[in-house]
Parts: C-alpha cells; sequence; structure tokens
C-alpha cells in the first residue's frame, strides 16, 4: 500500500479564500432568502452573479478566459462555506461545474466561447448524462440518445432526465452514442455542446422535487437536433472516459458541498441546544444531547478529512490515478452519508421546531440528493471495494 505524506493545514492563501467566501456568503445571503427561492424552485442568479465578479464561479477555470487557476482544495473551499451559510448556496457550485470539461477537452475556440460568460456570471451550464432508462449503467449498456453525422452536422435524437441545471442551461455538455457498433458499448460515447434555443431540443422543468429546490433539474428531449461537427466536445468516441476522468474531480466537490451543510446544521443545533430548556434547564446538558454532538463533530471531521485528501491527490499526485479514484469515493460516499445523520440528528434536537418552523427540514430535503448525484453510493462502494481487491493483488469480484 502506498504512503503518502501530506499536509493538511491550510496555506494562507487558502485561509483567505476561506474567510472571504464565508464572510461574502454571511453577508449577501440570508435563510428568508434560502426559503423564497426553495419554495419558487428558482436558481439564486442574484448571488451567483455577485459571487462571480468575486472570482468565486470561476475558481478552478484558466485565467486567461476570466478564472483564477486555482487547485481543487481552493475550490472545495468555497462550496464548503457557501453551504455552511445556507444549503440552497449548493446550487451554486451546480451552475457552473461542468464548464470545467471545456478547459480539459474543448478546442481553443470552445474556451474563448464559453468560459468568460461562465466566469462572469452570465450564464450556467449542464451536462445531460442520465437517460430515462440508463444511468449507472452506461459502461455496459451504453447510451439510447444517439448522434448521427449527416454532412457537416450531428443529427441527435434521444432523451435526458434528472438534468442538474438543464432547465436554465446556455449549453449541455450531451452524451451520446456516436457509435453503436462499439463494443463494449461505452467506447461509442461522444459528448457534443447543444447550445440553448436549438431547433429540436425541448427542456421540461421537474417538478414538484422534494429538496436541492434551487437547481432547476430537466427532463431534455433531443428530436432531430443538428448542431455543427465543430461541437464535438474532446475525441469522438471517448466522452464516456472524458466523462469518468471529471466525475474524480466533481465528486470530490459534491463531498465538499456535504461537509459545508453538515456543518451549517450541526452550528444550529449546537447554538440551539443551549437556548432550549427542558426539566428546568438547557437540553445541552442532557448526556444524551452531549452525545449527538458529539457524534455529529466526529462524523463531519472525518469526512471532511477525507474530502480535503482526495482533493490533495488532485492537486498534488495527478498521475496516481487509481488512488484518486478510491479516496474520491470514499469521501463522497461517506460526506453524501453523513450529511443525511448530521441534519437528521439536527431535526431532533430542535425538536418539533426543527421540523416545523426551521431552516433544518430544507437542509434535511438539500441533503439527500447527494448520495445520488453523479455516482450513487452504491457505486462509490463498489469503486472502494474494487479497488481494495486490486491494491491487494486479489481476484476482483
Amino acid at each position: 500500500m502506498m504512503v503518502i505524506k501530506m499536509n493538511f493545514e491550510l496555506t494562507q492563501e487558502q485561509k483567505d479564500i476561506k474567510r472571504a467566501a464565508r464572510e461574502f456568503a454571511e453577508k449577501e445571503f440570508t435563510s428568508e432568502k434560502g426559503r423564497e427561492y426553495d419554495q419558487s424552485y428558482e436558481f439564486p442568479w442574484e448571488f451567483y452573479r455577485k459571487a462571480a465578479k468575486l472570482g468565486f464561479i470561476g475558481a478552478d477555470l484558466p485565467e486567461e478566459y476570466g478564472g483564477q487557476n486555482l487547485g481543487c482544495i481552493e475550490t472545495c473551499i468555497i462550496p464548503e462555506e457557501f453551504s455552511r451559510v445556507d444549503s440552497t448556496l449548493s446550487a451554486i457550485r451546480a451552475g457552473a461545474g461542468f464548464a470545467a470539461l471545456i478547459p480539459r477537452f474543448g478546442t481553443e475556440e470552445q474556451k474563448q466561447k464559453y468560459i468568460p460568460k461562465i466566469c462572469q456570471g452570465e450564464t450556467v451550464c449542464a451536462m445531460a448524462l442520465t437517460e430515462p432508462n440508463h444511468s449507472s449503467d452506461a459502461e455496459i449498456a451504453g447510451l439510447e440518445t444517439n448522434a448521427v453525422k449527416e454532412g457537416d452536422q450531428w443529427v441527435i435524437n434521444g432523451t435526458k432526465t434528472f438534468i442538474t441545471c438543464g432547465y436554465i442551461a446556455e449549453f449541455n455538455i450531451v452524451c451520446c452514442l456516436t457509435n453503436p457498433k462499439a463494443t463494449p458499448l461505452y467506447r461509442g460515447i461522444s459528448q457534443i455542446i447543444v447550445e440553448r434555443g436549438t431547433l429540436g431540443l425541448d427542456a421540461t422543468l421537474l417538478k414538484p422535487k422534494m429538496g436541492s429546490r434551487g437547481v432547476p433539474h430537466a427532463e431534455l428531449s433531443f428530436d432531430n437536433v443538428r448542431v455543427p461537427l465543430s461541437n464535438l466536445l474532446g475525441q469522438e468516441n471517448r466522452g464516456f472516459h472524458q466523462i469518468m476522468s471529471y466525475f474524480d474531480y466533481s465528486r470530490t466537490i459534491i463531498a465538499a458541498v456535504a461537509v459545508g451543510i453538515a456543518q451549517g446544521a450541526f452550528e444550529r443545533a449546537l447554538k440551539y441546544s443551549t437556548e432550549r430548556e427542558q426539566f428546568l434547564q438547557p437540553i445541552h446538558r442532557f448526556q444524551f444531547t452531549q452525545w449527538k454532538i458529539a457524534e455529529m463533530a466526529m462524523k463531519i471531521e472525518a469526512a471532511r478529512l477525507l474530502t480535503y485528501k482526495g482533493a490533495w491527490l488532485l492537486d498534488n499526485k495527478p498521475k496516481e490515478l487509481r488512488l484518486i479514484t478510491k479516496h474520491v469515493a470514499m469521501a463522497k460516499a461517506y460526506a453524501a452519508k453523513i450529511v443525511q445523520e448530521v441534519t437528521n440528528e439536527a431535526i431532533q434536537i430542535h425538536g418539533g421546531y426543527g421540523y416545523v418552523d426551521s431552516d433544518l427540514e430544507r437542509y434535511y430535503r438539500d441533503a439527500r440528493i447527494l448520495d445520488i448525484v453523479e455516482g450513487t453510493g452504491e457505486i462509490q462502494r463498489h469503486i472502494i471495494s474494487r479497488e481494495s481487491y486490486r491494491e491487494n493483488k486479489l481476484p476482483l469480484p
């Protein structure tokens, strides 16, 4: 087993980013706004645009296109601090996250066209992978949405669903089957950029929804959608590999969001436990409350360490692909698990007021999706198990 020495102390620059992100979110966003966005199913555009002006949105995008060119650790700090202030702010990263595919795999023309608008907060983007019949099984079963070359165009037909920000995205990075004869089928998947308003593209807002309502999820229908061949992102028939290489990065960010929501819920429960009285004394004097607080604190810190270890590996050991994949899967699976547990316990500490008259019920609802998006908890555990057997040179299950 490889031994890696890491320094988990933040640099001064990272501490400054953390402080700036926290102060900005606390100043610009309120629980009242969070509730409004939740009830209206609206994306928090006002906050998104203000955050973009300060460089938070394009944190990990190249400087030459308006970004900050920061590493994964710095990029994790921002959504963690935003989500700590309010769970609705987890929508902010969702609006810009998939733009990172463009500098990784895009042409110079694509970079100049799309990245500056993201960095300036003018638009959001989406990646369309999941289908009504295919999601986690895309590696084996391929996809039904297909793209066929006709002259100098791609002609796309099919349906995508549960697409994060798909209803408001100015462009979608659509995963299509471009070689139906490929064996296995995932070797025939490509990514193609389709802009909003393209003839034949229809977006339907998915609601009602349990949570994550500040992120407008959509079902996208492609009916003979025609786009130029130059809209291909990266290499033809290499789309699945591009997706998987990006997921190691994006799943780390999701873990940071989970840590942030858990931290916010914990701090609210901690404070409330000193204010709420039962049996003529504050409930934090009861041992069962103290144990709840202790368990919550331990779980959050463990999730944070897993998350930032994954981020550190991405920044410092980019060639250790299997090691990264395993640790990112651990971070994403564990953080998504504990945020549900922490928000649940925070509600329990608040009692009826947690269920009826607090933001914690929204935190609880918003947290639930994190164990599903970009690879379910079951998929993450499959990865961890597989890599554990492989590391120890044992037969794969």
